[in-house]
């Protein structure tokens, strides 16, 4: 009679001979098994990328002849591509033996401690359809953010964040959250924009010579636009200078470039006609 001997595991766990040599002879194959199914699964991920490339490079051109936004193109493209990978490893995971239902009740207990811990960026998807339906903005608008000050050109629209490039050529990237829920300016809506600089000349100086020197500055200019209101006034009595508010408009596209333009030249002006001004800064561009 054939004895199985027992192996002791823990001072808790005591298996069989037998069953260990079963388990011991079985492994073999069980690992070929899953090394098979792991190849299979990494060939259908591969395989599915390509896919959802080619999904959304279908419905990216489809929207491109419908002449749809840039933003509403990058916002969907960025919203297919996190979906459908989600459900590209859903089905993988599928693939492999996990139980749908197990799978389901997994994601869903995932789905509400991620919630809680990215509330943020839930924020921010539900900030990018708002962006989506109101269309404060586009893809190419120039847009001032209120509240840090951040402003430049939309060149991208994603799901979760708004990229701008500034003057400067640097690029910011804004949470969509932010933009939907806080204040900001288009300034592209009109093709022309207004522009304010405020110049500090001493009590001293004579203060006719002075506005004449600044509106010739702006008459001579030919980015100004003339057929806009150009003035020059006094703003402001301050302690130690007196203000004086300068104000044109300019096309949209020549706005920088005549806004540095336009204060450097008047430094010139006043320099030349004798005009004191105070030795501390005070020209300033009103936010």
């Amino acid at each position: 009679m054939a004895h199985d001997f027992l192996i002791l595991i823990t001072p808790d766990i005591v298996l069989p001979a037998g069953a260990v040599r079963q388990f011991l002879a079985q492994l073999p194959e069980k690992a070929l098994h899953l090394g098979v199914r792991a190849v299979l699964a990494l060939v259908f991920y591969l395989i599915g990328i390509q896919i959802i490339r080619l999904i959304r490079s279908i419905v990216k051109r489809a929207l491109q002849r419908m002449h749809a936004d840039t933003g509403v193109i990058q916002f969907l493209n960025s919203f297919l591509k996190i979906t459908l990978n989600i459900v590209l490893l859903f089905m993988i995971a599928s693939g492999l033996g996990v139980d749908a239902a197990s799978i389901a009740a997994l994601l869903g207990t995932m789905g509400v401690a991620v919630g809680l811990a990215v509330q943020g960026s839930l924020s921010n998807f539900a900030g990018g359809v708002l962006i989506m339906l109101l269309r404060p903005f586009k893809v190419g608008d120039y847009i001032k953010e209120d509240t840090n000050q951040n402003e430049g050109t939309v060149i991208e629209l994603n799901i979760f964040y708004t990229k701008l490039r500034t003057v400067d050529n640097q690029i910011v990237v804004l949470p969509n959250g932010s933009l939907a829920n806080n204040s900001l300016t288009n300034l592209a809506v009109d093709s022309d924009r207004r522009l304010d600089i405020i110049i500090g000349i001493s009590y001293e100086a004579k203060l006719h010579t002075a506005k004449a020197v600044i509106l010739k500055v702006l008459e001579e200019d030919e980015a100004v636009m003339k057929d806009q209101e150009y003035r020059v006034y006094v703003n402001e009595l301050a302690i130690g200078r007196v203000n004086i508010g300068v104000r044109c408009w300019f096309a949209a596209e020549a706005y920088w470039e005549g806004k540095w333009r336009i204060t450097e030249n008047i430094k010139y002006a006043l320099d030349e006609a004798g005009i004191d001004m105070p030795p501390y800064p005070t020209i300033g561009f009103p936010q």
